[in-house]
């Protein structure tokens, strides 16, 4: 705290400030939250915490005082212009860094080769993804810790004070030897404590998370971590090499060659166990369709919450599903991801980094849709289009690349897919002239193996599709989770609308592989067919609606289906093997844009449809039909369920060019004078296309839950009003429901742990998870 006054006291004596008077007005404004020790004084970040907060200018800070953060509950201050100066200066100050102290001398590089031979500090420690995970990730060390802290850490208990982190909230690392009541006894590293459990990380790279109601006795091992035995050059070239870890921000990309450690093998994905959602879908058919049935049609009523989660800080409305393995949940926020305890809802880990400025689109909301997990890794992407892969049981960074550079429109908000060793990702942008790809990486290392253009060049395979130089800003962006079959070894992933969204002219042709699904090959990302429901689209209907995948019986005979509600306003069966089109119905009353799906496949177009200056009125909206919300399949019955709404737009045209940091539209819309959108939940029988049933009035939206079904006769989704309903999925009857006041973006997901089934969903910002009592 003395260094941190005396570096205020330089830093504001040109403002003619007195350093004691802005400590004097942050202590008695924000010390009961924050602390002034850097302990924190109980609900907010420590003052040595505030270089990672949300407010990264002057300007940012003063808003964030005058406003307060309604979401982590800190209250708005109206204070007079002289505090609120004073207390702006003293958390700039706070937040600049002090100047990097020179690092001792030394040979840098033998103290590197100690560190990860003879020493054996990879044992525990890693830096830059390489090494061990029971000590803390050293790779931002020299940036948190003076070359005195790290010197002294030398002599004592490396894991003892972990260094503080600007990226990876870290846990305490305190070494223990844990008695159970049933004599068994475990040692390792103690990550996280309370009341109630304790979460212990042992040699075998094993995370045990413990009731302490089965904890007989918790002891201090330090005998655990041996001292330092080193001469007295190797001392001097450890810290030498210890005291220059820094982070190089510069680099986009950081690639390791670390092998890919025990975990979660591809198989477990692919088939997962009853009650575990490996993937974004649960499983890589998309069906959304759970066989769990302890929570029934007969029971559902009894229904109630479990624990709460809020991620503080993100989005109001989280588009996330949770994945849960091994008694682990995951979910993400925008340019975050945290590690839960799926019993209770206890935070494990939690990574995190700013928000990229300067985005535009889907990606500077702070949308982001999952993760992905594979051996000891878990993946996601960034808003700047980075893909990183973290650590599953510490959420430490393990290699991180850049897909696309940010700057040229392009973010990354879906969820990846792992398939074999492969990390399939793709990219948003889909509004803002971003060209559409999809990207392959190696899950152990980052290394790029494969990219599939949506929008081809002119010389390649469907760039005839596109006139002039249009393909350069043609979208067809990738930012929704696709599907695999593993029988078949294809990849299935839809595709965006082309751009500029409304204006045709400016892009003539089909405008392949827009408004689409693509088969294609993993390990190489060839293209083995395509199917595209909208040729040349002009009302921004992007065919991001899940694909889903089914065997079942279609004329008689077995066959391998995939299955989607497209935004147009028309359900699809195709043949998955060949790409072969099979049936189009509408499952909306209000289509104006086309008379029906011929025996091609291609749409009979209806007159006076197309986007003008004046305004020209179509259905469905530009919100379409249905949306990319997750959707669910009953393989039993053969029934299919989607929300979807009648609603229209007015589509407007204007000429547009593309640039940096701006939409790339061609045009507006708007709603319809008179046009409500009526939303319902509608049922599909998926051999004739006809409606089953339907659940009227459900409200919200069509951007707004997803929904899911389960061999208890349930669905689950999410209301207009705040509700989390479970209905009938038989004929839709409404069983129970729980308010939650929260506005919906999310779909809801289950899993099964220590024999109990839970229903979990984001309900704004905070991840909910029900049981039975």
């Amino acid at each position: 705290m003395r260094t941190l006054i005396l570096i205020a006291a330089a830093a504001m004596a040109a403002a003619a400030q007195p350093p004691d008077a802005a400590k004097r007005a942050y202590v008695s404004r924000c010390a009961g939250c924050h602390g002034e020790d850097g302990n924190g004084g109980g609900h907010g970040p420590g003052i040595l915490n505030v270089r990672r907060t949300r407010a990264t200018s002057r300007e940012a800070v003063v808003s964030l005082i005058r406003n307060g953060i309604p979401e982590a509950a800190m209250p708005a201050f109206s204070l007079p212009p002289s505090e609120l100066n004073l207390l702006a200066d003293y958390v700039m100050f706070l937040k600049s860094p002090a100047p990097a102290p020179a690092a001792p001398a030394g040979d840098v590089s033998a103290g590197q080769r100690y560190f990860a031979g003879a020493g054996r500090c990879t044992s525990c420690h890693m830096v830059r993804g390489v090494g061990g995970i029971l000590g803390p990730d050293l790779t931002e060390l020299a940036s948190n810790r003076s070359p005195s802290e790290i010197a002294a850490s030398l002599h004592g208990e490396p894991s003892a004070n972990p260094p503080r982190r600007r990226r990876w909230a870290g846990p305490f690392f305190r070494p223990v030897a844990i008695t159970l009541t049933s004599g068994q006894t475990l040692r390792g590293i103690s990550r996280n404590e309370s009341n109630f459990d304790i979460q212990l990380l042992t040699p075998d790279q094993k995370l045990h998370i413990l009731d302490k109601l089965h904890v007989a006795r918790i002891e201090r091992d330090a005998a655990f971590i041996p001292a330092l035995q080193a001469t007295a050059a190797e001392r001097r070239d450890l810290l030498a090499y210890l005291t220059r870890l820094r982070l190089d921000t510069s680099l986009a990309s950081r690639v390791m060659a670390s092998p890919m450690g025990d975990g979660i093998p591809f198989a477990r994905v692919a088939k997962p166990a009853p009650g575990e959602w490996p993937s974004y879908n649960g499983t890589m058919d998309a069906n959304r369709f759970s066989p769990l049935d302890q929570i029934h049609a007969g029971n559902v009523a009894q229904l109630a919450p479990k624990w709460m989660f809020p991620l503080v800080g993100a989005p109001r409305s989280l588009q996330v599903t949770p994945l849960v393995v091994d008694g682990i949940m995951y979910v993400t926020s925008v340019n975050e991801a945290y590690a839960l305890d799926a019993r209770t809802g206890r935070e494990i880990w939690h990574y995190g980094r700013p928000r990229t400025k300067g985005l535009v689109g889907d990606t500077a909301s702070g949308i982001n849709r999952g993760a992905a997990v594979l051996g000891d890794r878990v993946f996601m992407t960034t808003d700047n289009a980075h893909l990183l892969s973290l650590h599953r049981l510490t959420g430490q960074l393990m290699w991180e690349v850049e897909m696309a550079d940010h700057r040229q429109n392009y973010g990354s908000t879906g969820a990846p897919l792992v398939v074999n060793d492969l990390v399939i990702a793709g990219i948003s942008g889909g509004d803002e002239g971003a060209r559409g790809f999809l990207d392959a990486y190696r899950a152990a290392t980052g290394e790029h193996v494969w990219r599939f253009w949506t929008v081809p060049s002119p010389e390649a395979p469907g760039g005839e599709t596109w006139a002039g130089d249009s393909w350069k800003h043609g979208c067809g962006t990738t930012w929704l989770t696709g599907s695999y079959d593993p029988e078949l070894k294809l990849l299935y992933w839809p595709t965006g609308n082309p751009c500029p969204d409304y204006d045709g002219e400016a892009r003539r042709g089909d405008n392949l592989y827009t408004s689409s699904v693509v088969a294609l090959e993993p390990a190489t990302g060839k293209l083995r067919w395509h199917y595209q429901f909208t040729p040349h689209d002009v009302h921004d209907w992007d065919a991001t609606e899940p694909p889903v995948l089914a065997d079942f019986e279609w004329k008689g005979q077995p066959r391998k289906l995939l299955l989607q509600g497209n935004r147009n306003g028309f359900f699809y069966v195709l043949d998955r093997a060949t790409g072969e089109f099979l049936q189009a119905t509408p499952f909306v009353g209000n289509i104006t844009w086309a008379s029906r799906i011929d025996e091609k496949g291609r749409p009979v177009l209806l007159p006076n449809n197309v986007p003008a200056a004046e305004g020209q009125r179509t259905c469905p909206a530009v919100e379409g039909a249905t949306n990319w919300t997750s959707t669910a399949f009953d393989a039993r019955r053969g029934w299919y369920y989607l929300f979807a709404e009648e609603s229209c737009s007015i589509y407007s045209l204007r000429s547009e060019s593309w640039q940096a940091g701006k939409s790339y539209y061609g045009g507006s819309t708007r709603r319809s004078p008179g046009d409500n959108g009526e939303k319902y939940l509608k049922v599909i029988d998926v051999r004739n296309g006809k409606s089953v049933f339907a659940i009227p009035n459900v409200g919200g939206g069509i951007l707004a839950s997803g929904l899911m079904a389960t061999a208890g006769n349930l669905l689950f989704y999410g209301d207009g009003h705040g509700a989390f309903v479970a209905a009938d999925a038989s004929n839709g009857r409404v069983l129970w429901h729980f308010n939650t006041s929260q506005m919906w973006k999310a779909g809801p997901m289950t899993y099964l742990l220590d024999g109990k089934q839970y229903v979990a969903i984001a309900a704004g910002n905070t991840i909910v998870a029900f049981g039975l009592p």
